[in-house]
């Protein structure tokens, strides 16, 4: 019989789910096991296995999943079983984390384990807060103390006099109940209640918010400010250099829900940049990209072209898709000069070491019909969706061109769960099928949300089905419209 799996006790960091250590992320994606907290961000649990089972185990105040021991023999059952284990946890384990508790049961049963460290909301909450901990102007030393003791205790084991006087910077951890009499015990020992104190509640998510006074009148403002748990509270001169250092508060799309109805294998970029920008995506595509049969005599055509188009970044790799199929590869394509409609499919290409031969000024077909070098006479062949429009081979046939089209993929409806839009800012539209797709599953009338799209066909297309567009971007791209998003929120 094998011994038992490895269990790592992994601290998740703050919030912000590109804040996990790289051994932290490595763990996860080989855990057959993860053991998760409230407080971890859902996002990292996408980074485990898809085999990988995955048992929350959150702790709110007076709402417990399980105890502390249940968890611990939770843990056991299944490293005794053989299986690699991940504890993951909010933070780090060993700042208020119970990861030594955890540790020591382990050890106690003879199973091995290993430490991934964290980042602790006690320091990456107040940085992302624009709060250094220490600076050489005003705080040489900082300290972390539990907001939320044992309440088994029989007494507080907090030296209020030690801790008023102890270090420049103070931190506390899940204080938000006891904050009241926090700043009383702090000011009732010697700290002067012209502190400054501020409170951050859901540090490094874009959910975060800030508030900022004076140990006197801190626990006043937060509670008319209604700021809700998690919240660590940090006191010390360093606060007052949050007005010139604050930065990720201070992002043009900082606390933005946005609707991301793309592909899902496509949203990465735009949901990326909308984070950079400090917008929540939410991610609800409502297309998903089908591979389509390889046509009739698809080597023949290819190897004949003189061109191949590509209408957007799928047609590519569907294309290798079917030639796969069919028993060969890349190199089917031929001696055939390759277009691309737009940076974004041309990377595709460029991904694949392809040299893009012909890019419009404009993305869209009527530019690649008006622009295309000398087309009469060419065998043009069109790789691109099953319902895609007619304009640009109807164009190039004009022009004088031999127009081959070959659907290499189609667009079908996927069914997600769409939110309340009440609680949604902006809903982005890549794509003409985005928005036949969405009205055909929400035909009701939005009210609320900013319709942004990223092009005149795809803003025409919303029009129609009666939505009100309120950004396009000049340039039909997923940068830029994101840039449009920045720019209309700016004002």
């Amino acid at each position: 019989m094998s011994g038992p799996g490895t269990v790592y006790i992994v601290g998740a960091g703050p919030g912000d789910p590109e804040l996990i250590t790289r051994a932290g992320a490595d763990a996860l994606s080989r855990a057959d096991v993860v053991i998760y907290d409230r407080l971890v961000n859902p996002r990292l649990i996408e980074l485990t296995r898809d085999d990988a089972e995955r048992i929350y185990v959150g702790k709110a105040a007076l709402c417990h999943t399980l105890s502390q021991d249940e968890i611990n023999a939770l843990i056991a059952k299944h490293a005794l079983a053989g299986k690699t284990v991940c504890r993951l946890k909010g933070g780090d384990p060993f700042v208020f984390g119970r990861g030594g508790e955890e540790a020591a049961y382990l050890q106690e049963q003879r199973i091995p384990f290993v430490i991934v460290p964290g980042i602790s909301s006690a320091i990456g909450g107040p940085a992302y807060a624009g709060i250094p901990v220490t600076d050489r102007s005003c705080a040489s030393s900082f300290a972390v103390i539990t907001g939320h003791e044992d309440p088994n205790k029989p007494e507080s084991a907090l030296d209020w006099e030690s801790i008023a006087h102890g270090a420049d910077t103070l931190i506390f951890l899940m204080g938000l109940a006891n904050l009241p009499e926090i700043a009383s015990k702090l000011i009732d020992h010697g700290r002067s209640p012209e502190t400054p104190a501020a409170a951050i509640q859901s540090a490094t998510t874009p959910s975060q918010r800030v508030v900022v006074g004076t140990l006197a009148d801190i626990a006043s403002k937060v509670l008319e400010a209604g700021l809700e748990s998690p919240v660590l509270t940090v006191v010390g001169e360093v606060v007052s250099l949050r007005s010139k250092l604050a930065w990720f508060d201070n992002r043009p799309l900082f606390g933005k829900r946005i609707l991301v109805t793309r592909a899902r294998e496509q949203a990465s970029e735009l949901s990326r940049l909308l984070r950079e920008a400090g917008a929540e995506p939410i991610e609800v595509p409502v297309i998903r990209i089908e591979q389509v049969p390889p046509a009739e005599n698809l080597i023949l055509r290819l190897q004949s072209a003189d061109w191949i188009v590509f209408t957007s970044a799928n047609g590519l790799p569907c294309l290798l898709n079917q030639l796969n199929t069919l028993g060969t590869d890349i190199r089917a394509l031929g001696k055939a000069k390759l277009a691309a409609i737009g940076p974004a499919t041309a990377a595709s290409l460029q991904e694949r070491n392809l040299r893009v031969d012909f890019i419009p000024s404009k993305f869209v077909a009527e530019s690649v019909a008006e622009e295309f070098p000398d087309p009469i006479g060419r065998r043009i062949l069109i790789a691109r969706a099953e319902e895609a429009r007619e304009v640009l081979p109807e164009m190039l046939r004009k022009r004088g061109a031999e127009v081959d089209e070959i659907a290499v993929y189609r667009t079908v409806m996927e069914n997600g769960e769409l939110p309340d839009f009440s609680t949604i800012d902006a809903i982005t539209f890549t794509s003409s099928s985005t928005v036949r797709n969405f009205r055909a599953r929400y035909p009701d009338e939005i009210a609320g949300p900013v319709i942004a799209c990223i092009g005149p066909i795809t803003a025409q297309t919303a029009r129609e089905a009666g939505l009100q567009v309120h950004v396009e971007p000049k340039q039909y791209t997923i940068p830029a419209l994101v840039e449009a998003l920045n720019e209309y929120f700016r004002h």
